[in-house]
């Protein structure tokens, strides 16, 4: 038996005697106890001795950051093998919604699912006239992740594009007016890498003409916004917000998103899409908390139909497991943290290269927004010496890791190719000059927690010597 299982076995052993003597623990709760040490264990054997960054080393835009508590809760979960929603999504649910100051949440299997059961709630019959129906127009952005748009075009709906301001990444609030329309019932937007849309004269606008206001908060949970004087987090303001769990996001539990909103009546709905359309309410495993479960009359079916089986919407199964709601309560526990240090890393690259802004254009926060930083943006200026593509060949050859904001402009992808040949299904308001120019001349680069001084100063280093370059050849 070498060291380290000699000391493992060691420890739990003495645990397990004192455990037992101290606390009566059943045989099964003395392995399972057992269990969760030794994978604190293994963490540290397998996590604790990681290398320290060496110049030269990949810096990654964004990834997991976790520690022996995820672990920890990950096995926990799975000891239990319930496998689907449980006791860890309650939590996590409840958890989520104490941080945001939200009555309600609901834990789904991604980011994209939360972004599809927002939408598909406002298209509910229980809404009355104030349904989005086919046809009816929503408001929104090229420059941001398909997911945003793609649930607006699959129930029919139609998006009308608006172009957003530079260097913020944002909607552009002044063309609001000019994309209404009689059938404009909604405005669904992202806040873009962790800063907040304008969403004080967006909420106006949309109160201004009985509107929906989706939120989708995927790349900037923890972001806040002073909301007619007072400081809220990204995603309470509109009346349904949404985050991402993936694993660049600001938390994670590898799958995983979450769909939010104090309304109870929106609540309700998104609860019975994502468990398959059901009108019940009872969690996986419960029967009857209704107390009428044989006593009711729903659409044609027979008096009496069991509630548990009656279905009020054209549904999903979108829930995520209890294993990634573990994770995620785990990962909760760190947000305030790891958004302490993305706004300190995004301020670390906004000082570093402050010289450059002849050739670059900077990113700079919304007006009374403290974003929690997804990313940082740069977009080349249109009379620099060199090209988007030039500058991120030149970062990816020294291994570091480079992305374009996201579509750029999803309006010239050929998801868009049929509509845009039909001339149908999507309206634009104005021009798209900026959301043009972000597709063709920005990229960015991440301030994600686990970056550190040394990786930081690397890459302000490497784009610095090239900026200096191109100036030396001009």
């Amino acid at each position: 038996m070498d060291d380290i299982n000699k000391g493992v076995y060691i420890i739990l052993h003495k645990v397990s005697l004192r455990d037992r003597e101290d606390r009566k623990l059943t045989k099964t709760q003395e392995i399972r106890e057992q269990i969760l040490r030794l994978t604190e264990v293994y963490y540290a054997e397998k996590y604790g001795n990681a290398q320290p960054y060496q110049e030269g080393d990949r810096i990654n835009y964004a990834g997991r950051v976790f520690d022996h508590r995820e672990m920890v809760n990950l096995v926990d979960a799975s000891l239990e093998f319930w496998l689907t929603a449980g006791r860890y999504t309650k939590e996590f649910e409840s958890g989520l919604a104490a941080y945001l100051g939200v009555r309600y949440c609901s834990l789904v299997n991604s980011g994209s699912s939360a972004n599809l059961l927002a939408f598909m709630a406002l298209t509910s019959p229980k809404l009355g006239e104030r349904r989005i129906q086919r046809g009816d127009e929503v408001i929104t952005v090229a420059a941001g992740f398909p997911t945003t748009v793609a649930p607006i075009i699959q129930y029919g709906a139609v998006p009308v594009f608006v172009d957003i301001t530079l260097p913020q990444g944002n909607i552009d609030v002044s063309m609001l007016e000019e994309a209404m329309s009689p059938q404009t019932k909604a405005v669904m937007i992202a806040h873009t890498l962790g800063n907040p849309f304008p969403l004080e004269a967006v909420w106006d606008f949309c109160e201004k003409h009985g509107l929906w206001l989706i939120e989708d908060n995927c790349d900037a949970l923890g972001s806040e916004y002073l909301f007619h004087g007072k400081w809220k987090k990204t995603g309470t303001i509109g009346h349904i917000g949404t985050s991402s769990f993936y694993p660049p996001h600001h938390m994670t539990m590898g799958e995983g998103g979450a769909v939010y909103t104090d309304d109870a009546n929106l609540h309700r709905v998104v609860c019975s899409l994502r468990d398959w359309g059901r009108d019940c309410w009872c969690a996986p495993g419960q029967d009857g908390s209704c107390g009428h479960r044989f006593e009711q009359k729903f659409g044609e079916l027979p008096s009496g139909y069991d509630h548990k089986y009656v279905y009020s919407h054209f549904g999903y199964n979108l829930k995520a497991t209890d294993m990634q709601a573990a994770i995620g309560c785990a990962q909760l526990e760190k947000l305030d943290s790891f958004t302490e240090k993305r706004r300190q890393h995004w301020e670390v690259l906004r000082e570093g290269l402050q010289d450059c802004q002849d050739m670059l254009l900077l990113p700079e926060p919304e007006q009374n927004a403290r974003p929690s930083w997804f990313g940082f943006l740069i977009t080349v200026k249109d009379d620099a010496a060199f090209t988007r593509d030039d500058l991120a060949v030149h970062l990816e050859g020294r291994n570091v890791q480079t992305r374009n904001l996201f579509a750029g402009n999803l309006i010239k992808h050929p998801c868009f190719d049929e509509l845009r040949e039909k001339k149908a299904g999507y309206r634009v308001a104005g021009t798209l000059e900026n959301t043009d120019r972000v597709m063709e001349r920005s990229l960015w680069i991440g301030v994600y927690p686990d970056m550190n001084e040394k990786k930081l100063k690397y890459m302000i280093q490497c784009i610095r010597e090239f900026v200096r370059d191109i100036r030396g050849r001009g």
